[in-house]
């Protein structure tokens, strides 16, 4: 697994990386930076699982690495004394925000925000960006009304009948989204709005009628879960 820090301050950036090697696993690459400059360029130049990104950079805005690659694969969780940018930081769909001064058990937590798999407590995403060519666009959650996988990357349904792709896996953004939405399947994530009814039919298989009258497959697993909420 390879993390980037980006932190200014030396003594800071040695502390989270310390707090982060006890945490993790020994088998680990952790890349430095000091400057936004140093960060865009690792980023352009190395596929990175998890970003630990400060806001304050020099005077500079951390904020513009996240315009820059918030639609990318990686996870990021800010670590910033700026805590009244929280909200427009999980906006642009970090992991978590943990503010400074802090501490081992803190930073711990939003570790395992990142490792745990599933839905995680209390998300505050209200978009999700995609981005084409050049520009990104800013997808409310109240747009969509499903995702679904296609492999490493995902496909969002929109309520217009567009289907825009993130290059986010569903795994990824299932740690993200709001208590509105519920994993139905190994391969769809339904915005519970929309559903209609369940459907039981022959052979044991189970699916879901949404109100625009697309039905979707629901898993073995989690009929049970899905009719008492449907009820």
């Amino acid at each position: 697994m390879k993390i980037l820090i980006i932190e200014d301050e030396a003594r800071i950036a040695k502390r989270i990386e310390r707090m982060t090697r006890n945490f993790f696993d020994k088998d680990l690459q952790i890349l430095v930076c000091d400057s936004l400059e140093n960060g865009l360029n690792t980023i352009e130049n190395n596929p990175i699982d998890l970003l630990l990104l400060d806001l304050n950079l020099n005077g500079e805005d951390g904020f513009d690495i996240l315009q820059a690659f918030v639609a990318h694969s990686f996870q990021t969780i800010i670590i910033s004394a700026y805590t009244d940018k929280a909200i427009t930081a999980f906006n642009y769909g970090v992991l978590d925000f943990v503010p400074k001064p802090f501490d081992e058990n803190r930073l711990a937590q939003a570790f395992m925000r990142f490792t745990v798999t599933g839905k995680q407590s209390g998300g505050d995403t209200q978009f999700l960006a995609v981005k084409k060519a050049k520009t990104i666009r800013l997808i409310s959650m109240k747009e969509i009304r499903y995702i679904k996988g296609a492999g490493i990357y995902t496909e969002l349904h929109l309520s217009d009948g567009r289907i825009e792709l993130h290059d986010k896996s569903l795994e990824a953004l299932e740690k993200l989204l709001p208590e509105t939405f519920e994993r139905i399947h190994k391969s769809f994530i339904l915005s519970w709005h929309e559903a209609d009814k369940l459907i039981v039919e022959a052979g044991g298989k189970y699916s879901i009628l949404l109100k625009n009258s697309e039905v979707l497959p629901v898993g073995r697993l989690k009929y049970k879960e899905i009719r008492h909420k449907l009820i």
